[in-house]
């Protein structure tokens, strides 16, 4: 099935409307960004930092001065390294003990075995589920890049909302949302959530990824609005501040849609070496995105 032509106008009426018959329909919880202080928390995914899947991101992150990190499923054949409880708990151990937290959890590993195709993938996800409830973890990257990419992929797509229309309402449930990250336009992915029809499933903003893509971020921002469950900052040409993402313009496209929560950094240049261009990175965007707005 192919997209029909919408205008952005009949987009944001629509979306709003659908939106609206959700929460009116449905008495799950919201899935919307809370936070003490209504301001935002700065994290790093773990991969970012050479630490993948492993309880040590935590202790890393502190030193780099972030709230916490985006924990990685990790990769395998048959089963992920996140589903052993022993790795669950050593994790949240540590992020006890650096009084740190867990931003998100993100399956990366889906760019390799795609949702759209591979059955494995539609059994971690419905794993994953269970993983995140576990750790305390509202929000699951479920990731669309590389061999799972939905780019000129009707069938993929088509295959993909069916499976996420199955998955939906156990994320609801446990009240975790499934974050689509893909290089899909703000249109395609309001295509997507509007077929599924759960207010579980979201999208993971990448401001670099899209920027990248060629869309216009910070009016995607304000077109998707509530429907972005989270955020990760990246710019592919510098540090942040120095290269082509405006992150003040980011800002004020979240406040036009009440965005309060995590900006998880995934950082692709690293000048100053990746420690000291991680904590370089962090402090530009507390300036940016205080803890108390």
């Amino acid at each position: 099935m192919g997209y029909s032509h919408i205008t952005r106008r009949e987009m944001m009426v629509n979306g709003a409307c659908a939106v609206a018959g959700l929460a009116l329909t449905t008495s799950c919880r919201s899935f919307e960004p809370l936070l003490g202080g209504r301001g935002f928390k700065i994290g790093v995914c773990d991969w970012t930092i050479g630490k993948r899947t492993d309880p040590a991101s935590l202790e890393m992150a502190k030193r780099l001065g972030l709230d916490g990190v985006q924990v990685d499923f990790g990769s395998g054949e048959k089963d992920l390294p996140l589903f052993n409880k022993e790795l669950q708990q050593k994790i949240l151990t540590e992020a006890a003990k650096h009084e740190m937290e867990i931003a998100s959890l993100a399956m990366g590993t889906l760019n390799n075995v795609p949702y759209k195709s591979d059955p494995r993938a539609e059994r971690w996800l419905d794993h994953g589920i269970d993983v995140a409830k576990a750790m305390g973890a509202n929000v699951i990257l479920v990731a669309f890049f590389g061999n799972g990419d939905l780019r000129n992929d009707p069938r993929g797509m088509d295959v993909v909302v069916e499976r996420l229309k199955k998955i939906a309402s156990k994320a609801e449930d446990a009240g975790v949302a499934l974050g689509v990250e893909s290089w899909l336009s703000a249109e395609q992915h309001m295509e997507i959530i509007g077929r599924i029809g759960s207010p579980a499933v979201k999208v993971y903003y990448d401001v670099g990824n899209s920027h990248k893509a060629g869309y216009d971020i910070y009016e995607e921002i304000r077109l998707l609005g509530k429907q972005i469950c989270e955020f990760h900052a990246k710019d592919y040409d510098d540090l942040y501040g120095k290269g082509t993402i405006a992150f003040e313009e980011v800002r004020r496209a979240m406040d036009d849609i009440g965005y309060r929560g995590w900006i998880v950094m995934e950082g692709t240049e690293m000048p100053l070496g990746l420690e000291e261009s991680c904590r370089y990175d962090a402090q530009y965007l507390r300036r940016i995105f205080p803890p108390r707005v």
